[in-house]
This record gives structure tokens, sequence and C-alpha cells, in this order.
């Protein structure tokens, strides 16, 4: 499964990209449990966000979603936060 995260906004305006493949990751299952919860409470059209807060779009397979700060569930904060960091 591919997750990607994109991070616009900003006080700066710096966007940023990033995906992990989970295919053949021993974490595999501990990154589809968060990308489904984090899709659980997310909206298919962006939200309306805070001035210089980041907005996010999040890709899972064929399903993208978007949110907002500071309105992040924990699940959200969460994936984001990882593909961000780890990913390529």
């Amino acid at each position: 499964m591919r997750i990607k995260v994109s991070r616009t906004g900003g006080f700066a305006g710096i966007a940023r990209h990033r995906e992990i493949d989970t295919s053949g990751r021993a974490d595999a299952h501990t990154w589809e449990a968060l990308a489904a919860s984090a899709l659980a409470d997310a909206r298919d059209t962006p939200p309306t966000g805070v001035p210089d807060g980041f907005s996010y779009r999040i890709t899972v397979g064929d399903r993208t979603v978007h949110c907002a700060d500071p309105r992040l569930t924990d699940a959200q904060r969460a994936l984001v936060s990882r593909v961000l960091k780890e990913g390529a």
C-alpha cells in the first residue's frame, strides 16, 4: 500500500511531499491501521484552515482526503508526522 502526504501552507509557504510504500515492510500492518484511522475522520474536500496553518492531502491507495491544522485527529497527526519524517 502506498501512503502519500502533501503539506502546504505555513508561514513560509513551503510545500513538502513524501510517501511510504508499506509492501514488504515488517511494520506494514501498523502503517495500514494508522492510515485507516486517519482516513476515518477525514474530509474528501479541503477544509478551511487557519492563517499560516498547514493543510494536508493524504492519499492511501486510490483514496485522497484533506485535513488542516488545528483540526487534525490524533491518527492524522501521527500519520502525517511519520510519513513526512520517514518517507521518501
